[in-house]
Parts: C-alpha cells; structure tokens; sequence
C-alpha cells in the first residue's frame, strides 16, 4: 500500500492526480525487472521526458556522497543541460547500461557525433548476484521504449527489485506536488493568486542505510519484525530523480537536487560514508519562459522536500519481503497502526 492509503500523509500540500513524477506534463516511466525467484533481483528504471526530443532541457545534479557512479554527470553539472533519459540500475551494470542508452540516442540522433547518456545506480548486491551483471542492452531499451505515463509501478520493481533501504526491503516510490508560483502566493505555498500553478515529481531508487522514520517515528526492523536482522551492508546510496514543469534555469534546479538530498534525513538517512546519495532535477518547462525568480523559489523547495520524503516512504511501502542471493532475506515494512497511523 502506498504511504497514503495507510494515513501517512506529508506535508499540507496537494498532489498531481497520480501522486507520480508523472504528473508532470510529458515525463514517462518504464521498467525492466530481471528476477529469478532465487540469485538475480535486479532491473532498470528510465524516467524519459518526452520534450528532450525537440533538445536538451534545463537540468542539474546535486552530490550529497560521491561514492557512487553517475555516468554523464558532469558534463551536466558543466553545461546544465539533460541530453538523454534518466536511466537507473544496479552498480556493476551501470556500464553496459550506459553503452545501451548510447544506442538508443544514436536511433534518434543519426546526425549525432556526441551523446552523453546519464545512467546511475545503487548496490543491490544483498539480494542479487551483483558479479553476474545479468543486465543487457535489451533490458535498457526495453525500458527506454516501454516508458509510458499513468502510475508507475513502485516497490520491488525495475532498479528497485532488489534494494534495501533503512533495515527494510525498498525499491522505487514516486510522489508529486502541486504549488503556485509568482503572483501572492498563499502561506504553505499553494492557493496563491496572480501566479502560475506548477507541479514538481519525484522519484527515489532507495538502498542506503539509517532507522526508518515515519513522521518523527522511528520504526527499527529489530523490534518490529521478530527476528528479523539489518541487511549488510546496511544500504548503499539513494538515486533521487526530480522533474517540474516550472521554469527553471540550471542554477535554481540545482537548488532544489540539494533539497531532493536533504529530504532523505526526514525518513532517518544515516548519510554513511560509502552510501552515494545523488539528486538529479530537471525542467520540462518550454524554452525562452521566463526563470521564476530566487525569493519566489520557498513553494518549490517545499514541494520537493514533501515530494521526495513521500517518494521515499512509498519505495518502502510498496515493497514486499524478498529472499534473494545466497539465501539472505530483506523484510517488507509491517503495516502496524502504532508506528504508521
């Protein structure tokens, strides 16, 4: 069950329709989950916007722990510029992944000389032969090309199928708000007047380490789950991918990736050393519009915390237990009224 249907709601802020990164206009979402019922819980998300295939769009990438491989990422953080999906997969198959988006682009693009596909990762090493790196060029298109929009799937599915995040089994959640901007915005950051009523979507591929937290509440897997044990590793990185059809310009998106980051503590991130924690963000909103001004920017941050917190809590949500690689199991989070209600 989604973070809502159990009556954990953050923040007073409204959603999109879906409560989905797809909420914003023209951002599509596919997967490719590879499961085997025994050593292989593994996959690929793609988060496409369709506008890109007029151009590159306004983007940005925040670092919170570089321990991690982001492919392509810094000649975004070079030009601000997103030339391609947003792909996401398992650690040692970032590489291949990447090779794959480069023959989708190559597709689009027969005049092309350079490309820079952006690919990230986490760790999903505790539940999946990660040395085995089952993930193809097949795999990546599959996903590319099967990116639709309506809900996205959520929980133990694409790049999520075998992560774990804060003691539990987590995988991909996705949320969304709706604020305005400009004009006489209204305290909490929606109902304004005289602005423009925007969305920004988020979603998290969650594997890093902490004590989940519900609203304040921390929810350990000790007590809560008899027997259960802590995954170790205990969580390695959090992909966070955040897209709004606000005008924004390379600078202000990256503001809001270093929110995306910061929203990670509200759910009991413990930020550990060897956990890459990296936010990307990036507008859909059409070329030439007017950037909305730095003072004017409160409702988006806001926005993006209560978005991404919710991404988060939904990854968890949404997943279900799973024993994996070598026998080892990650527990589901226990719908117990004393901690989620």
């Amino acid at each position: 069950m989604r973070a809502r249907s159990l009556g954990v709601v953050v923040g007073a802020l409204p959603t999109g329709p879906l409560n989905a990164i797809t909420d914003v206009p023209g951002v599509l979402v596919g997967h490719t989950t590879v499961d085997d019922g025994a050593d292989l819980h593994t996959g690929v998300t793609a988060i496409v916007p369709e506008s890109l295939a007029g151009g590159g769009l306004p983007a940005a990438v925040h670092t919170g722990n570089g321990y991690g491989k982001l492919v392509g990422s810094t000649q975004v953080d070079e030009l601000g510029v997103l030339e391609s999906p947003v792909v996401l997969t398992a650690t040692l198959s970032v590489f291949r992944a990447a090779d794959a988006v480069l023959t989708y682009l190559m597709g689009r693009r027969p005049d092309g000389v350079s490309f820079n596909p952006l690919v990230g990762e986490t760790n999903d090493g505790f539940l999946s032969d990660i040395r085995r790196r089952p993930i193809t060029e097949r795999h990546v298109l599959d996903a590319l090309e099967g990116a639709a929009g309506g809900l996205p799937a959520e929980g133990c599915v694409g790049a999520g199928t075998g992560t774990t995040a804060l003691g539990f089994k987590a995988g991909i959640g996705t949320s969304s708000r709706r604020v305005t901007v400009g004009g006489n915005v209204a305290a909490g950051g929606s109902g304004g007047t005289g602005g423009s009523e925007v969305t920004v979507g988020a979603l998290a591929q969650a594997n890093f380490g902490g004590l989940l937290t519900v609203r304040g509440v921390p929810v350990p897997v000790e007590e809560v789950v008899p027997g259960a044990r802590r995954p170790e590793p205990p969580g390695n990185s959090c992909m966070i991918v955040v897209a709004t059809d606000a005008p924004l310009d390379a600078r202000r998106l990256g503001r809001l990736a270093r929110r995306a980051v910061f929203a990670m503590g509200r759910v009991g991130a413990s930020y550990a050393q060897g956990s890459g924690d990296y936010a990307i963000a990036f507008s859909t909103a059409p070329p030439g519009a007017p950037a909305v001004p730095d003072p004017a920017l409160d409702p988006l941050f806001a926005a993006v915390m209560d978005a991404v917190e919710e991404a988060l809590l939904n990854s968890l949500f949404m997943a279900t237990t799973t024993t994996g690689f070598a026998g080892r199991t990650a527990h589901a989070v226990p719908y117990d009224r004393r901690y989620l209600g």
